[in-house]
């Protein structure tokens, strides 16, 4: 579009009234204004309201991790680490053995529900998933070398760390190691097989015997797997919850934690190198995408109404950049999960909405289907990296 004499230059205008500049590139250019939601417009980025930007997986990038993704989203790039920590159950403080038996412990069927909500509180109350976030030098104007974490990287965490034990999608069986104890016969077996001079170290075999029979075979636990997650921004061109969350699906998916065993005459965790024993990938529950979207209001101060037509007109931007999201207060995002089949089918695991009363349950549902469109572009994208 060519610039008209005394009209400001695009980048003057979006620094100089940003706001202003936002709305301008949405309002509809015809002689009707009288609609509500002018979803013919364009945004200053090109794209229309509803249209999200793909995103763009590559896992494995970082060899020191157990998994890795590096994940693109417009001009935000971000990468994310894995690593697992042994933590074994005598160094959990608040530790206490679970009430409900898992498959290990038995081949009888277990009630799904009772066991999801134990796995559930093992990750919780032992801090199995650890997700750190950074902003990089560099990756957005706002951030600046040699500060404290800013406010915008605690939140993020804390959103992610609330995330990943709502999702469901980490199984807490996956990240336990077990020790299968010699049962008394095996026991007796090798006690008959050798030879024993000395009476007091009798005795002493004897002792070490009795507490590895007590369990008399059956499995004990002892540690957990702890997950590391580490991430960092690159670059920041808005949306970062559905960008990290997008690089931990994919991080988690690439993982793959090493044999572990407790060996019992050396007495520690022993690890199985990928050549002798295949590490197994992480066991996950689907596919949780969270799905952003902000709200931007042609007068501001009308924007905490109680009723959409009080507000004025208004348009609902998916997938917001850095500009929109600076003006724009109200905030949407849905986590949905839709690994088997989409419509009713389809799983919210995550709805969070701040900062205005703009959108409703009409508003809401069209966010949902447009998340399982995001679904099945981040579905594709990490179905076509392996």
């Amino acid at each position: 579009m060519t610039q008209q004499k005394g009209q400001l230059a695009r980048p003057i205008f979006a620094k100089i009234a940003p706001h202003e500049f936002l709305v301008a590139n949405l309002v509809r250019p015809s002689s009707d204004s009288e609609s509500q939601q002018g979803q013919t417009g364009t945004r200053p980025n090109g794209r229309a309201p509803d249209e999200s930007r793909d995103f763009d997986v590559h896992t494995g990038s970082l060899s020191q991790a157990h998994g890795s993704a590096a994940v693109r989203l417009g001009r935000t790039r971000v990468i994310c680490g894995v690593r697992g920590e042994i933590l074994p159950v005598d160094n959990i403080p608040q530790y206490r053995p679970s009430s409900v038996a898992s498959t290990s412990e038995s081949d009888g069927a277990v009630p799904s529900a009772a066991l999801e909500a134990d796995n559930r509180r093992q990750l919780r109350d032992y801090d199995l998933l650890v997700p750190n976030l950074e902003l990089a030098t560099g990756s957005a104007p706002e951030f600046l070398p040699g500060g404290p974490p800013s406010v915008l990287a605690q939140v993020l965490s804390t959103r992610l760390y609330a995330l990943l034990h709502s999702s469901g999608l980490v199984d807490a069986e996956s990240l336990k190691i077990w020790h299968q104890p010699r049962s008394k016969k095996d026991a007796e077996e090798a006690g008959g097989a050798m030879e024993v001079d000395g009476s007091e170290d009798e005795e002493d075999d004897k002792d070490d015997d009795d507490e590895e029979e007590e369990e008399d075979g059956s499995p004990v636990l002892k540690a957990y797997w702890t997950l590391y997650i580490d991430l960092l921004f690159l670059s920041f061109d808005g949306n970062p919850l559905d960008a990290a969350w997008a690089a931990i699906v994919a991080a988690l998916r690439d993982t793959r934690l090493p044999h572990a065993r407790w060996d019992a005459d050396r007495d520690r965790f022993v690890c199985s190198p990928p050549a002798v024993t295949p590490a197994p990938p992480l066991a996950l529950r689907g596919l949780p995408v969270a799905a952003t979207a902000v709200v931007c209001v042609e007068n501001r101060k009308l924007q905490q109404r109680q009723s959409s037509d009080a507000a004025g007109a208004h348009w609902i931007l998916e997938d917001p950049d850095r500009l929109e999201e600076g003006q724009c207060h109200e905030i949407v995002t849905v986590v949905v999960d839709c690994s088997k089949g989409t419509g009713k089918n389809t799983i919210v695991r995550a709805l969070s909405k701040s900062g205005g009363v703009l959108v409703g349950p009409k508003e809401l549902h069209t966010l949902v289907a447009s998340a399982e469109k995001r679904w099945a572009g981040l579905s594709k994208a990490l179905g076509s990296n392996r």
